[in-house]
């Protein structure tokens, strides 16, 4: 069991939380929510050790171990794919190094063959013999085929890295496993893996991510960093939403009987207990909702911003006509003969294991880079703005402020400070905010001044590449609405499950085996399908 005994953290005037005090318990994924610049990363850091509180201390029971998904992508890059998961236990990967060092010795002593007796006594308590087969099995499971376990890190791609330093935090069965955006760089078929893996987790799980669908898969209890504090409430991440939604309410009717408000708060639990069965905590879960008191609900502090696209015109009878469409890069053909058509209003998700493919798509189509062949046609009263996955280049160069940047993209009549600063308040840019560079903004700041230049371009279409990357859950949220709404037509890439299933109409899978269509399906009879065809071919 972990605990956290009244800890506090605080950067020089700046105090995150005060007077922290939880337990994490064996068979359950708590997730920590909280806006940017909360502290849940830094929770997390305080955890494994990494930085030390301001006041308190975190303890772990009697010989329990931790793990956690290293962030520095290029930490191993000399080591082999399978050493490099191996490490993910420490001690183990200790043991194995120290028996190589002995055997290898050409005047190998008798009191080097009582160290290695003890080494290996040690290496087969903890399971040792088995730990390549379970390595192996991680790998391969997350996408990396047993010819690349003895390659080198820095021989892989950037997406083939996440999963391996993936693969090393689940190594070993860690009493603790801490996951800071688990599901960052990581194709679809292998979030589903980790989400049924964490599933059946019997230990304890910490996780910070802001994808809704994986939250709500996982977690058991949410840890909402707020107001000071950290909270822990039983539930997913939809239970936390809805009970915080029913607190403002609550809280904004204090007229209203306490009765009436019980029975609403009763109604509502029921409505998530019945959903409980799809957890292996059902029962457990279930007993700890019914216990829930008005006073365990609290309001959110969290500010959303106001995103609404508003086209100038509609679409006419064409949108968007791709016709054979190549592309290669670095001597690889990353597209090849692509051909679609899309129709005016469709809300259209480019789905792909390749992020290089998606992207080159969605370069090509809003006119970044050109194809090496084929022609891509926009209809003539279509107008477009676009989102790229590189936000930075954006930005780089830039000393101007974020009033000023903006300025260059409003209309005649909306140009003036009056109006812009209104226009970036409601986009969470308020007071002395605006005046600051657009060069020192962080990731999610500069999607949110994106999307504000996008608003105003009053574009009928919205090209966006993985849109939700660097944005919170209040803001993704914000987004994921208003894309809902447009009255106009969408072309976009995600990894957010939720994301996709609630806003397209339209999918396209870039795969190898060209372009696959499916106009008439939704994102999870998607996925499904690719469930079923995955198996049916490890079948024959």
């Amino acid at each position: 069991m972990l605990t956290v005994n009244d800890v506090s953290m605080q950067f020089g005037t700046h105090k995150l939380y005060s007077d922290i005090n939880l337990k994490f318990t064996p068979g359950n994924c708590y997730g920590v929510i909280g806006a940017n610049g909360a502290g849940k990363s830094t929770f997390l850091k305080i955890i494994e050790g990494e930085l030390k509180p301001t006041t308190g201390t975190v303890s772990l029971g009697p010989n329990e171990r931790m793990s956690s998904l290293n962030q520095n992508h290029f930490a191993f890059e000399d080591e082999t794919v399978m050493n490099t998961v191996i490490r993910g236990h420490q001690r183990l990967y200790e043991i194995m190094s120290e028996k190589d060092a002995l055997y290898a010795k050409a005047d190998f002593s008798d009191e080097d063959g009582m160290q290695a007796a003890e080494l290996e006594a040690e290496f087969a308590e903890l399971d040792g013999w088995n730990a390549e087969v379970e390595a192996n099995q991680l790998l391969q499971a997350l996408g990396i085929n047993e010819a690349m376990h003895q390659q080198k890190m820095s021989e892989l791609t950037e997406s083939q890295k996440v999963k391996v330093l993936l693969g090393q935090a689940l190594f070993g069965n860690p009493d603790i496993l801490l996951l800071d955006e688990p599901t960052n760089g990581l194709d679809v078929q292998s979030i589903g893996w980790l989400e049924n893996f964490l599933a059946d987790y019997q230990n304890t799980v910490i996780v910070v991510s802001h994808d809704r669908h994986f939250l709500n898969q996982v977690c058991t209890h949410m840890c909402d960093v707020d107001f000071g504090k950290i909270t822990l409430f039983v539930g997913n991440y939809d239970f936390w939403m809805e009970s915080s939604a029913l607190a403002t309410k609550l809280r904004n009717s204090a007229n209203q009987k306490k009765e009436e408000q019980i029975k609403e708060l009763q109604d509502f639990i029921a409505r998530f207990s019945a959903n409980a069965s799809k957890s292996k905590q059902a029962t457990s879960r279930k007993k700890q909702l019914d216990k829930i008191t008005l006073d365990d609900l609290k309001p959110s502090s969290r500010k959303y911003p106001f995103i609404q696209f508003t086209p100038d015109r509609e679409i006419g009878n064409d949108l968007l006509r791709v016709d054979g469409v190549s592309k290669t890069i670095d001597g690889v053909k990353v597209l090849d003969q692509i051909t679609f058509t899309l129709r005016p209003n469709e809300k259209t998700a480019l789905l792909s294991r390749s992020d290089l493919a998606t992207t080159t798509l969605m370069q090509i189509i809003s006119g970044e880079i050109l194809p090496d062949t084929g022609t891509v046609t926009w209809g003539q009263t279509t107008t477009r703005t676009y989102l790229p996955k590189d936000i930075n280049s954006e930005f780089a160069d830039s000393h101007l402020t974020i009033l000023d940047w903006l300025r260059q993209y409003a209309p005649k009549g909306e140009d003036d400070n009056t109006f812009l600063r209104g226009f970036l308040g409601k986009m969470l840019f308020s007071g002395e905010d605006v005046l600051r560079e657009v060069n020192v903004l962080s990731g999610g700041e500069k999607v949110r001044a994106m999307l504000s230049k996008m608003m105003l371009s009053r574009a009928n279409v919205l090209l966006m590449d993985d849109p939700t990357n660097h944005l919170d859950l209040e803001s993704i949220t914000a987004l994921n609405d208003s894309l809902i709404a447009f009255k106009g037509a969408v072309v976009f890439t995600s990894h957010d499950h939720e994301f996709i299933s609630t806003i397209a109409d339209h999918l396209i899978e870039v795969s190898d085996r060209g372009i696959v269509e499916r106009a008439e399906t939704n994102y999870d009879e998607f996925l499904n399908h690719e469930f079923v065809q995955k198996q049916v071919s490890e079948l024959y």
